[in-house]
């Protein structure tokens, strides 16, 4: 019998190695779950791309998600608006759009919950990103854009979240504005496109003269029916725009 417990103490030792690798392999996987990164279907020019506003109620507590100029032959578009609360805590609002005939839709997006009719608005939201998936009729992901908002109240330098686009206001107001990257532009540009486009969204329909900075070049104005050149980078209000070095 002694002369077997060598080879018994090591076979033992082997079987308590392996059912310890396998326990902890499988709390790794469960730990860990890999998500599946989707792959886009098509690639879609800047001229081509859809425009896409956030516009703050007077109140603060909703954004109206603007998503217009659509051109990708998609059957769907899930939207994901997400923020951080004054509390660090991401929150999120999810939706799915059926895009057949359309090619601009509109959603009011709360910033908190609703239960009931009852409604809980998270305060001091500043900052999140949006992003739109396109799918078509088999709910393929054709192409994904995201852009992130900087919603600012009671100050007069209004900015992008990385600073490449700034808007100093003349006068400060009350007003909620929303900065950030449109995704595309609403029409054929007079020039080339270095930076932007931009928006600068209000929450109420007084003008807003400032002036703009977008680190050099010159500035275009979309004015609703067409683009206007900026002199002196000085505008006569908010809205989208670019800069160009032509």
């Amino acid at each position: 019998m002694k002369k077997y417990l060598p080879l018994l103490l090591l076979g033992v030792g082997i079987l308590i190695l392996l059912v310890v690798f396998i326990f902890v392999r499988s709390r790794k996987v469960e730990e860990e779950p890999v998500e599946e990164e989707e792959t886009a279907l098509i690639q879609v020019e800047l001229k081509d791309r859809p425009v896409v506003s956030l516009i703050p109620t007077e109140d603060g507590h909703f954004l109206l998600l603007k998503v217009e100029k659509i051109t990708i032959d998609a059957k769907t578009v899930d939207y994901e608006l997400l923020y951080d609360t004054e509390a660090n805590v991401t929150q999120g609002v999810p939706g799915t759009i059926q895009l057949t005939g359309l090619n601009t839709f509109e959603e009011k997006l709360l910033l908190g919950s609703e239960s009931s009719g009852k409604f809980r608005y998270d305060d001091g939201v500043e900052k999140g990103t949006i992003t739109l998936r396109f799918r078509n009729e088999e709910g393929k992901l054709l192409i994904k854009f995201v852009s992130d908002f900087h919603m600012q109240t009671g100050i007069s330098k209004l900015s992008t979240i990385d600073d490449a686009f700034k808007y100093e206001l003349e006068d400060l107001g009350n007003s909620y504005f929303v900065t950030m990257n449109t995704v595309g532009y609403p029409d054929e540009t007079l020039t080339s496109v270095d930076k932007g486009p931009f928006g600068v969204f209000a929450s109420s329909n007084d003008k807003f003269q400032g002036k703009v900075d977008m680190g050099g070049g010159s500035i275009y104005r979309w004015d609703g029916g067409n683009w206007q050149k900026l002199e002196n980078n000085s505008s006569e209000n908010v809205g989208i725009f670019y800069s160009s070095s032509n």
